[in-house]
């Protein structure tokens, strides 16, 4: 008889907004195909069978299960899902949830992978719950699946950058996030969001801001490897103004 797979506290008490809407619908159809494909429960916290949504702002599960449906969109843009990719994926969720957790995540991101995503939906939900900051960090890792192959299709960005308008992210604040990802000349300035021509001043301001804007702090409820990949991007906007300040000579 097949062992009856259980899903961790992350479904059962992990989720609040998440578990609604277009989101929700998704993340249930997911749910009720792995339901019809083997004999598997959810674990709630109380240890009862169903679901428990949890109330108030985003948690790690809103944000974790965000992270899956739009990953499986950009991974299905260009017409083929790659095992790098996959790879990408799970690695952070074994970093932020656990061996065993991931691998149920992992699951449920093959089965969105069969569907039809209301993406602009999907989008207009996040962006309703999820604070700014966090919403960066979606794109930040949209950016990092998008590149996970060696190779960026030019439908992945057209994806990347259509959930970034519907998540509200300013054109400004996603090149910013591209330029880390993408390098040019003018990368460095682009991180810091300013023109090349911009004075001494204007470089020390835009950094100080920058700063604010992406420090790992703002991030640091949704988990250690979330808040570790908001350093990395930390990291970028100090490389970014440090490279700038040698190549001026301040």
């Amino acid at each position: 008889m097949m062992e009856k797979i259980k899903f961790g506290k992350w479904v059962g008490s992990g989720l609040g907004w998440a578990f609604g809407g277009p989101l929700g619908a998704v993340l249930g159809f997911a749910l009720g195909s792995m339901f019809d494909a083997a004999n598997i429960s959810v674990q709630t916290a109380d240890g009862a069978g169903g679901y428990r949504r949890s109330s108030g702002a985003a948690h790690a599960g809103d944000f974790a299960v965000s992270l899956l449906v739009l990953s499986a969109a950009v991974m299905k843009s260009d017409g083929r899902t790659l095992k790098s990719e996959l790879d990408y994926i799970k690695t952070f969720l074994v970093r932020q949830f656990g061996e065993r957790q991931a691998q149920e995540q992992i699951m449920m991101l093959k089965e969105i992978l069969k569907q039809e995503i209301p993406l602009r939906d999907v989008c207009l939900q996040i962006k309703q719950y999820m604070p700014h900051a966090e919403r960066l960090q979606l794109i930040h890792y949209l950016f990092g699946i998008s590149k996970a192959d060696g190779h960026v299709h030019p439908a992945e960005l057209e994806t990347v950058a259509a959930i970034s308008g519907y998540l509200g992210i300013s054109e400004a604040d996603f090149g910013s996030l591209k330029a880390m990802y993408f390098k040019d000349v003018n990368s460095d300035y682009k991180i810091l969001e300013i023109e090349a021509t911009a004075t001494e001043e204007e470089i020390k301001k835009a950094y100080r801001k920058m700063a604010v804007k992406f420090h790992p702090d703002k991030v640091a409820a949704l988990g250690e490897e979330v808040q570790h990949a908001a350093k990395e991007k930390f990291q970028k906007v100090q490389e970014a103004y440090e490279n700038i300040k040698k190549q001026r000579g301040f």
